[in-house]
């Protein structure tokens, strides 16, 4: 088997002396497609930002590709939840795609040749190369994260981590989203926080249930003993391709 492209080792973190994530191992494989999953507050975000570097652990190690996250950012691709746009301000998309060729925090600089057909290609990538003029503030929530996406993709990376990235997009949008991360993911590593369990079901190879603790199915499914320890309340889970739904009792009931 290949080696490992992130290992989590024994990692707790909290917030304000408040316990966010506890005792957490979590190996990833080259090529996994990985839905992490869990009750709001759980830890899901929180665990993302450690394996990308932008949160420091209070105990335990992250590593990616044997390194620190922070040593491995030139691998790695990011797209956050989306965020309020400014629909006046004046940057087109292909700015906002070649803001991802900024390495270092050297800040703004002039974009050489190389970067803006990096660019181009990250665009054509992701069908958005006829909207390269327009403001970013004009597209749909779905043409904004295929741009964001686009962004994420022009520095190359191996792995590529993605925060509810439909969670303003429309039924069609994100069935389209996930048909191009499935794409991607021949070559590049997957790692998606999503509450979109039933358009997930078609593209996922295993599950990370996250409630402090971390719960990791080897499997495009999720066993009922995890939701039990992740939820408390119903939720629906993915088992061959097929959601189900699982009823868990009630603390009282």
């Amino acid at each position: 088997m290949s080696s490992p492209v992130i290992e989590v080792h024994d990692l707790w973190f909290s917030f304000n002396g408040n316990p966010v994530l506890k005792d957490v191992n979590l190996t990833i494989h080259p090529r996994d497609f990985l839905a992490v999953i869990g009750p709001n507050g759980g830890g899901k975000t929180t665990l993302l930002k450690l394996m990308l570097g932008l949160l420091e652990p209070d105990r335990g190690t992250v590593r990616v590709f044997n390194h620190s996250p922070r040593e491995a950012a030139g691998s790695i691709g990011y797209v956050p939840q989306e965020i309020g746009i400014n629909k006046g301000f004046p940057i087109s998309v292909r700015d906002v795609v070649l803001m991802g060729r900024m390495r270092g925090g050297g800040g703004w600089r002039r974009f050489s040749r190389p970067d803006k057909i990096a660019a181009r290609q990250a665009l054509e990538r992701v069908e958005m190369w006829e909207y390269r003029k327009r403001r970013i503030g004009e597209l749909s929530g779905g043409q904004r994260q295929r741009v964001f996406m686009a962004r994420a993709l022009v520095g190359e990376p191996k792995i590529l981590f993605l925060d509810e990235p439909t969670a303003s997009v429309d039924q069609k949008g994100q069935t389209d989203f996930y048909a191009l991360l499935k794409e991607l993911n021949e070559n590049v590593t997957v790692v998606v926080v999503s509450h979109d369990l039933m358009v997930l079901s078609s593209y996922i190879k295993s599950v990370a249930c996250v409630s402090q603790q971390v719960f990791f199915h080897d499997a495009p499914e999720i066993t009922k003993d995890m939701l039990e320890m992740a939820y408390h309340c119903p939720v629906e889970l993915i088992a061959h391709g097929v959601p189900h739904r699982v009823l868990p009792k009630h603390s009282g009931e």
